[in-house]
């Protein structure tokens, strides 16, 4: 076994019996760590202490060059760092020489939404209110899309989280924050459809989940995703529809209509402006788009030949 294979199984064996990571993550860490290895073998490196600064920011621009993104270049420098800080705690480096080093930035992709017409279109397309598993589904698009729900966020939901009478609910998101949002009458409507039916599932009365599967239990993220497909496909949508679809789709018509953004960043429950101000930017693809199909300056510049 290499010096740095020996360091690494060291480290990720610290990781699984002191810090007790999940597999996932540790399948993470050692993927990273192995790709990184192979680089710093190839420069005659027999192991990590032996790297330095360059050696690391070597590994990144090549594995950059080679098209890994910026997010997943931040990752595997996080994994670096981490197996460095083991070394030097147990005494077997000298120096973390992935300290300082930053991966590229990654353009920052704008999330895709549909447009009130597809919402409405989608929302108002006739299911049969004799199935229950189509009230249920309806019941979670108008959620998704009045509430601006995570999709773990409406995984999450109990019965007891709705409160009818005052048109809102109660949920807890990221980092453990909790909202009070409201809900629109629409999706009021669809909810009080399914709890109807909802005990034709929910057989047992102890089951607490507001949306349940054809077996009684809470349903999972998978079967959510699989479900909002299949509606949109039934509903004859020209694109893929997936729940976060419809939180991006919430959030661009509020700021198209309010340009309050504060308001927005509350209802999605972001710890940070610069995360909601993401929506700004397609707020003004579509003012661009009215601009360039309606102003006479820009009629006339697009319409001219030119000299």
């Amino acid at each position: 076994m290499s010096a740095f294979a020996e360091q690494t199984a060291h480290y990720l064996h610290h990781l699984r019996t002191v810090r007790q990571l999940s597999a996932h993550t540790l399948d993470n860490y050692s993927r990273d760590l192995r790709t990184v290895t192979t680089l710093l073998e190839e420069r005659g490196l027999q192991g990590w202490p032996a790297a330095a600064p360059q050696d690391i920011r070597m590994v990144v621009a090549t594995l950059h060059r080679r098209g890994l993104g910026g997010k997943s270049l931040q990752r595997l420098l996080s994994s670096v760092r981490g197996l460095y800080g083991y070394l030097l705690q147990e005494g077997l480096a000298r120096n973390n020489p992935a300290l300082g080093i930053s991966a590229p930035k990654s353009p920052r992709r704008l999330p895709h939404t549909l447009d009130p017409d597809a919402v409405n279109h989608l929302l108002d397309h006739p299911r049969d209110d004799n199935d229950p598993l189509q009230l249920r589904d309806r019941a979670m698009m108008e959620l998704f899309y009045s509430s601006g729900l995570r999709l773990a966020e409406l995984l999450s939901l109990d019965i007891d989280t709705i409160d009818q009478q005052d048109a809102s609910l109660v949920v807890t998101g990221k980092g453990k924050r909790t909202r009070h949002l409201p809900v629109g009458a629409p999706a009021l409507a669809a909810l009080r459809k399914w709890l109807a039916v909802r005990p034709l599932l929910a057989r047992d009365g102890g089951e607490k989940a507001l949306f349940v599967s054809q077996r009684g239990q809470r349903l999972g993220a998978r079967s959510v995703q699989q479900r909002l497909a299949r509606q949109a496909r039934e509903a004859g949508l020209d694109q893929h529809l997936h729940p976060h679809m419809l939180r991006h789709s919430f959030a661009t018509h509020l700021l198209e209509s309010s340009s309050d953004l504060r308001a927005v960043q509350e209802l999605l429950g972001h710890a940070n402006l610069s995360t909601t101000q993401i929506y700004t930017h397609l707020d003004f693809q579509h003012l661009a788009r009215v601009y360039d199909g309606a102003h006479p300056r820009a009629r006339k510049k697009n319409t001219e030949p030119e000299e």
